[in-house]
């Protein structure tokens, strides 16, 4: 018997690799992995850059532990629905095995692989925790509401097992394999400059984050996932985007938390509710692809979003006046990543302060996110604009000022990444223009100047929303129109 592991974005590891698993249950093993022009192009790659630097780490350290292991990562260029089944009829593999992804082009991926192959094409979950798709009410319907879908999930939790131990060796690649192996490709070849802000990609650093969080943050993650200020979150989130780490093995390395720090208990229950929203956003994307292009509530398909370029561009480099949502653009560009609450301060803003369509914001989070996932960024996004899978209500609108002054009460978020402000006392860290001039002179901050003064007023920008959105969903489907579970 001869397997083709087929490692891909979603699963760059060795330990509870199901499908490497079945592979060394007899026979012989040839790992490869595709640069697929779709994400390998260099006009492609310079579109998500920061995705892009933690792949490519995350890969060479791959292929350094496969090496490390006995055998050889085999690494082509090409199109994926091409080169696999071509390199399975000229090794004269017997099956290829690879992890299911849940996006409709990866669906569609494997459905034209599959049809091109002679041989079985065998998919394995690993993804998530659930296969998506599995959980279903009562009727037979799929959830849009979380929290019945989270007491589905528990009530299966026992189905998520153990998870499956990295090989102590693995088999030697074929010698008649004709390799024609390539490099992996630099961020320069690919035009894409550095950024050492990043976290590192790889198994080794994603494992040290892991217990880094749980000998730490953990501890207190039912407080601290809420504040901008605090190192209070697992910063895991690329780590399972790009299966260096499996969500199998954080979930049971909390359940084991949990048993050995009965104190962290209500933490870990927290941290683990947030695993299952994860599992939420999946699983609807599964069910209901097309909320990548369409809004899932109908009341929102022709909403009257605007848009004014300039003040998209001052969301988009954090040039606002608010300095919270300014803090989310510049940690986003600056290091591919944003707090979570700073996520939904920045796309409440954008959604409902200046109503410009949360597709915008989407497209921009998931070019820059080091995490960018399209289940949990779109999921996160409609949420926001109250479009969305279990939303929060249309006329919920975050104020900005009062989300700082809760979340990031000393003014530390916002002094890192708007170091124009870092003089400014706490009291007006968050709204600098009701500073007197004479605090605004002692800490260097000029308005209009080398900051901006807001470029809406947050009531007045709020009473707008509200008189559009509720004229808009009172016409229509109102937003809360689906269905109860």
């Amino acid at each position: 018997m001869r397997t083709i592991v087929w490692f891909r974005g979603k699963d760059l590891r060795l330990r509870d690799h199901a499908p490497l698993n079945e592979a060394m249950k007899g026979g012989e093993v040839v790992p490869l992995f595709v640069l697929d022009p779709y994400f390998f192009a260099p006009e492609r790659a310079r579109r998500f850059p920061h995705r892009i630097q933690f792949l490519l780490e995350s890969l060479e350290s791959l292929q350094k532990n496969i090496e490390h292991k006995g055998s050889r990562l085999v690494v082509v260029s090409g199109k994926s629905t091409d080169v696999v089944p071509k390199l399975a009829a000229r090794w004269r593999a017997d099956r290829v095995v690879a992890h299911r992804w849940t996006e409709p082009f990866g669906r569609e991926r494997d459905r034209r692989v599959q049809g091109a192959l002679s041989i079985p094409f065998e998919l394995f979950e690993g993804e998530t925790l659930l296969a998506p798709g599995s959980l279903r009410t009562q009727n037979g319907a799929p959830y849009s509401v979380f929290t019945p879908f989270s007491r589905a999930f528990f009530a299966k939790s026992d189905d998520i097992g153990e998870s499956l131990a990295a090989p102590s060796r693995l088999p030697s690649l074929p010698l008649d394999v004709e390799a024609n192996s390539v490099a992996i490709p630099t961020l320069r070849e690919l035009g894409i400059d550095e950024n050492p802000r990043l976290v590192r990609g790889g198994e080794a650093a994603a494992r040290e984050r892991l217990q880094t969080f749980f000998s730490s943050a953990a501890a207190s993650y039912h407080e601290g996932r809420e504040r901008m200020d605090w190192p209070g979150t697992s910063r895991l989130s690329q780590d399972l985007k790009f299966g260096v780490l499996s969500p199998r093995v954080v979930w049971n390395e909390a359940r084991r938390h949990a048993q050995r720090h009965p104190r962290a208990r209500e933490s870990l229950a927290t941290f683990q509710n947030e695993l299952v929203w994860r599992e939420f956003a999946f699983s609807t994307l599964w069910d209901r692809p097309e909320v990548l292009r369409e809004p899932f509530r109908a009341g929102f398909v022709d909403f009257p979003w605007r848009f004014e370029p300039a003040e998209w561009e001052a969301w988009a480099s954090g040039t606002t006046g608010y300095p919270v949502v300014d803090a989310a653009a510049r940690q986003l560009l600056g290091e591919g990543f944003v707090h979570n609450r700073a996520r939904m301060i920045a796309a409440s803003f954008l959604t409902k302060h200046l109503l410009i369509h949360y597709q915008r914001g989407e497209a921009h989070y998931l070019r820059y996110l080091t995490d960018g996932d399209w289940a949990p960024n779109n999921l996160g996004w409609q949420w926001s604009a109250g479009s969305g899978c279990d939303a929060q209500p249309y006329f919920r609108v975050f104020n900005p000022v009062s989300q700082g002054e809760k979340f990031d009460p000393d003014g530390a978020y916002v002094r890192r990444w708007i170091p124009e402000l870092a003089n400014l006392p706490a009291r007006w860290i968050h709204r600098p223009w009701e500073a007197s001039t004479n605090d605004l002179v002692q800490a260097g901050v000029a308005l209009g100047k080398n900051y901006p003064r807001p470029i809406v007023d947050h009531a007045e920008a709020r009473a707008r929303y509200l008189a559009i959105a509720g004229e808009h969903l009172q016409r229509g489907s109102r937003p809360d129109a689906s269905a109860p579970d």
